[in-house]
C-alpha cells in the first residue's frame, strides 16, 4: 500500500489550494490530514470516514474542507483562506478496513506568506 501526497506550494494569505492523497493496494475506512509545522508536533487536521462523516480541528473549521473521491482511493484537503499559521508539511493517513493498520503519506509542504 503506497499513499501519494500532491498539491501543496507558496500562497499568500487568503488563497486556496487542494491536496490531493492517492492510495491503492486495499479498501481504506477513515482518511485522514495531519501537519506539523516547524518546531511542533504532528497535529490532526481533518478526517473522514467511509459512510462520509467529517470532522476538523477547530482552527481549520470553515476553512477546510475534506473529500474523497467515489472509490475512496483518494483524498483531498480543500484549504481556503489560508493564513501564515497553516505553513506546515501536510500528511495523510489513511486507516485500512480490515486491519485497521495506519499508512502514511510522504508529506507536501504549504506555505502561506503574509
Amino acid at each position: 500500500v503506497q499513499l501519494q501526497a500532491s498539491g501543496g506550494g507558496l500562497v499568500q494569505a487568503g488563497e486556496s489550494l487542494t491536496l490531493s492523497c492517492a492510495a491503492s493496494g486495499t479498501i481504506f475506512s477513515s482518511r485522514r490530514w495531519y501537519r506539523q509545522a516547524p518546531g511542533n508536533q504532528r497535529e490532526f487536521v481533518a478526517s473522514i470516514t467511509e459512510s462520509g462523516d467529517d470532522y476538523y480541528t477547530d482552527s481549520v473549521k470553515g476553512r477546510f474542507t475534506i473529500s474523497r473521491d467515489y472509490a475512496g482511493n483518494t483524498a483531498y484537503l480543500q484549504m481556503n483562506n489560508l493564513k501564515p499559521e497553516d505553513t506546515a508539511i501536510y500528511y495523510c493517513n489513511f486507516e485500512e478496513l480490515h486491519s485497521g493498520r495506519l499508512y502514511w503519506g510522504q508529506g507536501t509542504l504549504v506555505t502561506v506568506s503574509s
